[in-house]
């Protein structure tokens, strides 16, 4: 049954930018490490990051409302809780995923005139700068990807592969999970040269240095590496076009080996697009940030690896959201 909507509830519903708005700004400015470090009033953080005092003074007391600060007299301190997840230099830091939302928020208040013009809206950089703002998507990245990947490849076994291709794979964290189970295998990540330290970084620490070659390109413009038996790709199709997916597609078949199985990790809508809701409104997200990117059916990756000479195509796992598998299997043109 339709749901019946009630003016009050349009109205929570359009007020929901403002939280997010107060969390987004103060990740930004990273309020909360410092205050972590110990209790500040406004002046002195406004002070120590540069920043208006009356407008840091409202942010904080907005924080307060919302319940990430505490406030006594005029000090603001942060709860071990909100520290845990929310300053730099905890393990459990999500300030990337956050930061990268925030991104993705200046870009969705543009959804009306993006709806008129088809075109992606501008982007502009976080006052954090492009180059934070670019490692701040890959962590957001990590940040998502790192608590479930072991358990998303396991929903492949058996799986038995010797050379694993990962495309645009900086974060490194799916090339980590699949040599983890299977050790004997290696495996080469292709992406962009400004991103690859953080790969590199990252399977160092895994202790997976010597089974990883670090490889830099485009997949937009460059061949891809040859030699794999297995492709992961790793939500990257709903950034694409269907044309564009087709022709990746395409460069994937040519770089397998003859045996080679390609596996897509993403979004796979109902075949009326409007479920899962999540996807729905990632097809939106796609729409402000992409040319021609968006959320797809599995019927129409059936069809896109098929021209692209794949068979066998088959939807491994369903997900809710972005952790849904298919496999589909070189066949020789």
């Amino acid at each position: 049954m339709a749901k019946k909507w009630t003016a009050e509830e349009v109205l929570e519903m359009a007020r929901l930018f403002q939280p997010a708005c107060v969390l987004a700004a103060a990740a930004d400015l990273d309020v909360f490490s410092p205050i972590h470090e110990k209790p500040m009033t406004a002046k002195a953080l406004s002070s120590e990051l540069g920043t208006d005092s009356r407008a840091m003074t409202i942010l904080l007391d907005a924080l307060v409302a919302l319940e990430f600060l505490t406030k006594q007299g005029n000090d603001y301190s942060v709860p071990e809780d909100v520290a845990k997840l929310l300053t730099e230099k905890s393990a459990n830091s999500v300030l990337p995923i956050i930061r990268h939302l925030a991104n993705c928020l200046r870009r969705w208040a543009a959804l009306a005139g993006v709806t008129q013009t088809g075109k992606p809206a501008e982007r502009t950089p976080s006052t954090r700068g492009q180059a934070a703002d670019q490692a701040d998507f890959i962590g957001a990245m990590h940040n998502l990807s790192g608590q479930i990947a072991d358990e998303v490849v396991d929903k492949l076994q058996p799986l038995k592969f010797s050379h694993l291709l990962d495309i645009g794979g900086a974060s490194g964290t799916w090339t980590i999970a699949f040599l983890r189970s299977v050790p004997e295998a290696k495996a080469t990540l292709f992406d962009l040269t400004p991103v690859m330290s953080m790969a590199e970084q990252r399977i160092a620490e895994a202790g997976l240095g010597d089974r990883v070659s670090l490889v830099p390109g485009d997949f937009y413009a460059d061949d891809l590496p040859d030699g794999a038996d297995l492709a992961w790709l790793g939500a990257i199709c709903h950034q694409n076009s269907r044309e564009q997916n087709r022709a990746l597609f395409t460069k994937i078949h040519k770089s397998l080996n003859d045996d080679g199985v390609v596996v897509i990790r993403d979004v796979v809508m109902d075949p009326s697009h409007t479920s899962p809701k999540g996807g729905a409104m990632f097809a939106v997200n796609m729409l402000v940030a992409t040319e021609g990117g968006g959320t797809y059916t599995f019927d129409e990756y059936r069809h896109d690896l098929s021209e692209a000479g794949f068979g066998q195509v088959k939807l491994v796992y369903q997900d809710e959201f972005m952790n849904s598998l298919i496999r589909a299997e070189k066949v020789q043109k």
